[in-house]
Order: C-alpha cells, then structure tokens, then sequence
C-alpha cells in the first residue's frame, strides 16, 4: 500500500487563504458586500473541489515507473473516450462558466472560454506532472480539456440567459466585483 498527500489538509487551507485574500481584495476596494463574499466563497469551495478530484491522489512512496514520458498522456481527440467522461467533465466546469462573469464584472465569452482553457490546461499539466514523477492517479487528457471547456461554454450560455429577464441584471449587479 502506498501513501498518499492527504487532500484535506492541503486543500482546506489553500481554499481559506484563497478566500481570505479575495474578501480582503474587495474591501480594499471598498466593495465588500454579502454577495460579493458569497460569490468569494463560491470561487474558493469551487477550486478547492476541483483541485481535490483532479490532481489527488498524489502518492509519496510510490516506486518510480519505466513507462515512457508519454504513457499518462491521452493526446489524440475523441478517441476511446467515454460519454460519462463527456458529460462529467463538461458540467464539472459549467459553475466556472457562471462564476467567472460575476468576478470578472461584465466577461465577455473569449474571456470566460480563455480562462476555462487556462484553467483546464493547468490541470492537466497538474496530472500529467503528478503522475509522471509524484506516481499521481490520473492521466493528462485532451479531450478533458475540450469538454472542460465545453461545460465553461454552457455555463455561460446559462448565465446569459438567467441575466435577460427584466430585473434580473440588477440582482446579478449585486453580485459582480467591478
């Protein structure tokens, strides 16, 4: 049996510096407000969760491999990918999709699709560096980075049409952070 970082007390406090950090941004600003810090919590529990099932497990005594550099990798699209995968990793990022907009104040959809590609791209770097040298549990995926970024789409999409009908912009307003 392996040992394994545990995820707890890596994630939690990273997560509460985070939000530390973002309530003290915004009221440096002089824009602390109750939904500025929910959508500050919301980011955080967000990134905390998505860190915590994409690049866990990360072992510590897990012997070195003889596969090649390329072996935790999936580099071609759509091939011997899974539906489920599909449909997981694009809701796993329709949050993001919604978030960002409010952080961002009035993001436009490159920018919310630019981020979520960053984002994803990052994981996957994530994975493919903790499972080459840390003997992590995940393979670094293309078409994780697609769908990611597919979900942050919808998400978006959802957002836009939650913030059409009359009165729901300035609700919305309350929530942005510039």
């Amino acid at each position: 049996m392996f040992h394994q970082v545990p995820v707890l007390p890596v994630v939690v406090p990273a997560a509460a510096a985070a939000f530390a950090a973002l309530l003290w941004s915004v009221q440096r600003r002089e824009r602390l407000s109750v939904p500025r810090a929910a959508v500050a919590l919301a980011l955080c529990v967000y990134f905390a969760g998505v860190v915590a099932n994409t690049v866990f497990p990360i072992f510590v005594d897990k012997p070195s491999s003889d596969q090649p550099w390329y072996s935790h990798m999936a580099l071609v699209p759509l091939v011997n990918y899974e539906i489920a995968d599909a449909v997981m990793n694009s809701l796993v990022f329709v949050p993001l999709g919604m978030l960002v907009p409010l952080f961002l104040g009035r993001a436009s959809w490159w920018r919310v699709l630019a981020l979520a590609s960053l984002l994803s791209l990052m994981i996957e770097v994530a994975q493919y560096t903790t499972a080459h040298l840390l003997g992590g549990g995940h393979v670094a995926d293309v078409n994780d980075l697609l769908f990611n970024v597919a979900g942050a789409a919808l998400g978006y999409a959802l957002f836009a049409v939650l913030s059409r009908p009359p009165g729901a912009s300035a609700v919305i307003d309350r929530f942005r952070w510039r």
